[in-house]
């Protein structure tokens, strides 16, 4: 695939991808979509910077998106009702019954399987908070404040070493992982790219400015229990208090942020844009089937353990 940012540019170029019928688990597709994607963010080292906006990558993009798109809106598309955004906001997680894997870390998982879990991770954590600050310009009013509320704490309050990336870091090395960004990602498997991935459409993508929130309020509203049961987990296994910090700053940051996400930020942008309710309603359900998609991989793997990572690919610089 780097081939595809190093080669000739200005060109499309039509790749045929053949995978399981199902976009999150196409390994070829997502890590497709991984790499032009990742234009927009940080690029790679050995490409040209102008490749971000190369005629020829995007129509690709586009075209690989379609399958990816199409799934989604089948699968995670949901009719809004006359209820407050909030209230079907907290209705849809309430009903949702995902894989139990934030338990099985806390009470059973292997210091390999954690590792593996926090190796997975990895590939968004790194870039933690990024995708959603794509929607801080095309938001106004109550919304935008609050949305900047959440990504200011994301980013640590302007300490550097307070960034969630940059203590997810502390984690990886307790761990023995290499922090290096992107470092995992050629090793990951397609769930663990779409978790990304779906995060990133929504940020490239204007038109989807409302999934990207509700995608947002989704994180928040469901990080509280299971990064308690993380740091249980952590602990357990031998991590120090600032080892576990990622986990432990969560439980206590997302509690408020869940009310901000779900109250000022979606019902601030619902006011504003009635109609959007529905992308709002489906970005945070492509948040919860996504995520529950990556738990399932990994709690079947630990199950019947099966190799699944792939051969190194360039990493992004």
């Amino acid at each position: 695939m780097s081939d595809l940012l190093t080669g000739a540019r200005g060109a499309q170029r039509t790749i045929e991808f053949v995978g399981s019928g199902q976009p999150f688990a196409d390994e070829d597709l997502q890590l497709a979509l991984w790499i032009a994607y990742e234009l927009q963010y940080r690029g790679f080292d050995d490409v040209d910077p102008d490749a971000q906006w190369d005629p020829g990558i995007i129509a690709d993009r586009s075209q690989w998106e379609r399958p990816w798109i199409n799934w989604l809106e089948a699968t995670c598309r949901v009719r809004p009702t006359d209820a407050p955004v909030a209230e079907q906001l907290r209705a849809m997680i309430d009903a949702d019954d995902g894989p139990r894997l934030a338990p099985y870390l806390r009470r059973h998982a292997t210091r390999e399987q954690f590792r593996e879990f926090v190796l997975n991770r990895s590939v968004y954590q790194l870039k933690e908070a990024d995708p959603h600050s794509f929607g801080i310009p095309r938001l106004d009013g109550a919304a935008k404040a609050a949305l900047v509320e959440i990504e200011a704490d994301e980013y640590g309050g302007g300490r550097p070493e307070r960034m969630h990336s940059e203590l997810f870091r502390t984690t990886m090395r307790w761990l023995g992982l290499d922090d290096s960004y992107g470092r995992y990602v050629s090793e990951a498997p397609a769930v663990t790219l779409a978790v990304s991935n779906v995060m990133s459409l929504f940020a490239v993508h204007r038109r989807w400015t409302g999934a990207l929130i509700g995608h947002l309020a989704a994180l928040e509203m469901t990080s509280t229990v299971p990064n308690r049961q993380y740091a249980a987990g952590a602990a357990r296994l031998g991590a120090t208090k600032e080892q576990a910090r990622y986990f432990t700053e969560h439980v206590e940051a997302d509690a408020v942020h869940e009310q901000i996400a779900a109250h000022d930020l979606c019902g601030g942008y619902v006011r504003q844009h009635p109609d959007a309710i529905s992308d709002v309603l489906f970005g945070a359900r492509c948040s919860l089937v996504i995520d529950n998609l990556f738990a399932e991989h990994l709690l079947t793997r630990w199950r019947a353990p099966t190799r699944y990572l792939r051969a190194p690919h360039a990493a992004a610089g």
